[in-house]
């Protein structure tokens, strides 16, 4: 069958095709080939603009143009040539060399991939491609995401939630506070990411400069390339390397992301249990159905799926992050097959991100099932109340406690006045303790802004 997307193996390029396609741009074939084409290009005009060789304005122009407008077509005579090659860099420095005799610069041809070996390209194309898609997919997406968070953790912030640990009643919290948890821990988490610099490896052969330097000893290479990296590509290069990118820093980043996925995960199973808690209600459309066989379902499935493809690409990053700073010597090729796999787990991400936007702008507040929940759970304040016995150096105020709610069903507000009204305590303290209700204990916070 030809290619489609009811054809394609991943569902990434076929049922979910649609909205992740404009990931391509960046982890396609053809994106990792228009890379190579930049990266080998610069480096030409690098090296004329540092007098190795004179490049005519004409020929400059031309060079930016075919940058500008590489195309599929583009694309194709180059894996046509790698057929024949079996090398796909070389391909790419073939394609170049084609461009420059047809602009009348063919005695430059040679200039092309100048002392370089083909990790030379692939490990400054990659992190460059990898760099443009945190800058422009992925950080947007991330931000905008957590800002939804923001906003709903101000509408709730005055909504008081019987928490739960351990999946037992606990001392009451505000549903803002715990929208801000997740917000906060993932702003963490970016501020983390940012910091990590995209590397790059950009040393000849062996990560040497061993043929240029042989060719032009009196050159300072290792400025020339920090050079070149740093200030042409936008990339930081590795100093010490074999004859490929160690790759630790890009190790760290799919740890990073790996970490915001998980809290993710924790995130879209909170609010899956809520909405089963019946905290929160689904807006329905119309023509959907929620079950095949009970008509009255609406499943919380954007966070399912949500879980779904968060945990597949965790696992691709996880495997990511543990082969690829592992190579035999030198270098092996078994970080190129894995490699051309990064695109994965970034669109399985981005495909959680906007499953939770779209769940998040589904729920319904159930005001009245939060507050019953709340109102049935009147020994969550216990805690309030012997804790201001201790202030007042009342004896054995947890104990007392304890004997009267633990394991007790039945605790109501009734009942905690009525063992208030027991203690032998001023009129005031037991005005005081009677004012507290699991309604409005619900501690305190920073302002959510």
């Amino acid at each position: 069958m030809d290619l489609q997307a009811l054809t394609a193996i991943s569902p990434i390029d076929g049922r979910y095709r649609s909205k992740v396609q404009h990931l391509d741009e960046y982890f396609s074939e053809f994106a990792l080939i228009k890379y190579r084409v930049l990266v080998e290009v610069e480096y030409f005009l690098f090296l004329a603009d540092k007098k190795f060789f004179t490049a005519p304005q004409t020929l400059r122009k031309a060079l930016r143009e075919m940058m500008e407008q590489f195309s599929l077509e583009d694309a194709q005579k180059i894996k046509d040539t790698e057929s024949v090659t079996n090398h796909d860099v070389k391909a790419v420095e073939y394609f170049i060399k084609e461009k420059l005799e047809a602009n009348k610069a063919g005695h430059l041809k040679e200039w092309v991939h100048f002392g370089l070996t083909s990790q030379d390209i692939n490990n400054t194309a990659v992190p460059l491609l990898w760099k443009h898609s945190l800058e422009f997919e992925y950080l947007p997406a991330l931000l905008n995401l957590n800002r939804q968070l923001e906003l709903l953790a101000v509408e709730w912030k005055d909504i008081p939630l019987l928490a739960r640990t351990h999946g037992q009643a606990a001392s009451p919290t505000r549903l803002g506070k715990e929208i801000m948890v997740f917000a906060e821990r993932i702003e963490n988490q970016v501020e983390q990411l940012i910091q990590t610099q995209v590397s790059a490896k950009f040393g000849g052969a062996t990560g040497n400069f061993n043929a240029h330097h042989i060719a032009f000893p009196k050159k300072n290479w290792v400025k020339l390339g920090n050079e070149f990296v740093e200030n042409v590509l936008g990339l930081r290069r590795q100093q010490f390397t074999t004859q490929i990118e160690h790759y630790d820093t890009l190790a760290s980043q799919f740890d990073n992301i790996k970490r915001i996925n998980t809290i993710l995960i924790d995130f879209s199973r909170d609010i899956w249990t809520y909405v089963s808690m019946d905290y929160f209600k689904q807006q329905t459309k119309k023509g959907e159905i929620g079950s095949s066989a009970m008509p009255h379902k609406v499943n919380p499935i954007d966070f399912e799926n949500a879980e779904g493809n968060l945990g597949i690409a965790n696992a691709i990053l996880e495997h990511l992050s543990a082969k690829l700073p592992i190579s035999r010597l030198q270098r092996d090729l078994t970080d190129s097959t894995v490699l051309s796999n990064i695109g994965v787990p970034m669109a399985h991400t981005i495909l959680s991100f906007k499953s939770i936007e779209k769940g998040l702008g589904k729920l319904v507040l159930n005001d009245e099932k939060i507050y019953n929940d709340l109102d049935n759970n009147w020994a969550v304040v216990a805690e309030a109340i012997q804790t201001v016995l201790r202030r007042e150096n009342y004896p054995n105020p947890y104990e007392a406690l304890k004997e009267l709610t633990r394991g007790k069903s039945g605790i109501n507000k009734v009942s905690l006045h009525a063992f208030i009204n027991g203690l032998k305590i001023s009129p005031a303290l037991k005005k005081e303790l009677k004012l507290i209700s699991p309604h409005n204990y619900t501690g305190v916070n920073p302002d959510i802004v």
